[in-house]
């Protein structure tokens, strides 16, 4: 009974056709918060309304804007991703953070200055940081996604019993997918309500606060996903003993851990933080696919 109404309320929330049109309603989104976004700029520019900040200045940080949308629906596909892999699961929350940084680069832009002392001026030096862990993210990402493929000739004659334990683990994924799917639109409604209360008393700190208001999102999101991802680890233990399982389990909770401590950083230590956490993602899936093609080659030396 519990595993037909699981089934049904995923097959309502999580099917490719509710996918399909959560990315149409998020692009339409997307660009009415961009040309918004323009719209500020205008008005400051022109002397109609008065904002300071430089990121109400410039119309290329406009670009931040929709990109803070685009993102929300990463994590949808995160969730989307969730029960069909664990590791393309991960992947996305790599996309994800790498999104964020290269959303920060177009805020960046509005506040780099053209002039000798590059590396002494902390704006100019915050945009050199992100436009170089932006590539390197973009690289690991590659490899991670790359590894995934490559690891699809490594399979083992499965077993009756352990199909049967790919099935419940399969079904706690989809349960736990659907129970994201309700907790994932509860914070964005937060987050938006917050900052749309804060508008209405004061448009000047509301506009300034909605730079920052995905910070405080994701930042909530990541230690959500802090604890999904340790279930998973618990649950791999009833359905797995393989110690390189395990630990490929143990080493994504980390790496996820890292990604969450980098939203509480600044700096370099932030972008440090990022890359560690994709670079340790890759290396223990590089080595867990290693695991898997000795077994593999061990099972055919049995065989033959």
């Amino acid at each position: 009974m519990q595993k037909k109404v699981i089934n049904r309320i995923f097959n309502f929330l999580l099917t490719e056709k509710r996918k399909e049109s959560v990315e149409r309603i998020t692009l339409s989104i997307a660009i009415i918060s961009y040309l918004a976004h323009l719209l500020v700029i205008f008005l400051n520019t022109q002397g109609i309304i008065e904002i300071e900040q430089k990121f109400f200045k410039n119309p290329i940080a406009a670009i931040y804007t929709p990109f803070s949308f685009i993102l929300i629906y990463e994590v949808f596909l995160l969730v989307y991703f969730l029960p069909k892999s664990i590791t393309v699961y991960i992947g996305k929350q790599y996309e994800i953070i790498t999104l964020i940084v290269i959303r920060r680069i177009f805020k960046d832009i509005a506040y780099v200055e053209l002039d000798s002392n590059w590396f002494q001026n902390k704006n100019d030096l915050q945009f050199t940081l992100d436009v170089f862990t932006s590539l390197i993210l973009f690289l690991l990402i590659f490899l991670f996604y790359r590894s995934i493929k490559k690891r699809n000739y490594v399979s083992i004659g499965k077993s009756d019993k352990r199909g049967k334990n790919i099935k419940k683990f399969v079904l706690l994924k989809r349960f736990l997918a659907i129970t994201l799917i309700p907790l994932l639109f509860m914070l964005a409604f937060y987050t938006f309500t917050k900052w749309g209360i804060l508008t209405f008393q004061d448009y000047t700190n509301g506009i300034l606060e909605f730079s920052k208001i995905n910070n405080v999102f994701f930042d909530e999101f990541f230690a959500v996903l802090i604890v999904v991802d340790v279930l998973l680890l618990l649950a791999s233990f009833f359905y797995s003993d393989k110690f390189h399982k395990i630990i490929r389990n143990s080493g994504f909770v980390i790496s996820t851990i890292l990604l969450k401590i980098s939203f509480l950083s600044v700096g370099l230590v932030s972008n440090i933080l990022v890359i560690s956490s994709v670079l340790f993602g890759y290396l223990i899936l590089l080595i867990h696919n290693l695991y898997e093609k000795e077994a593999v080659e061990k099972n055919k030396q049995i065989t033959e």
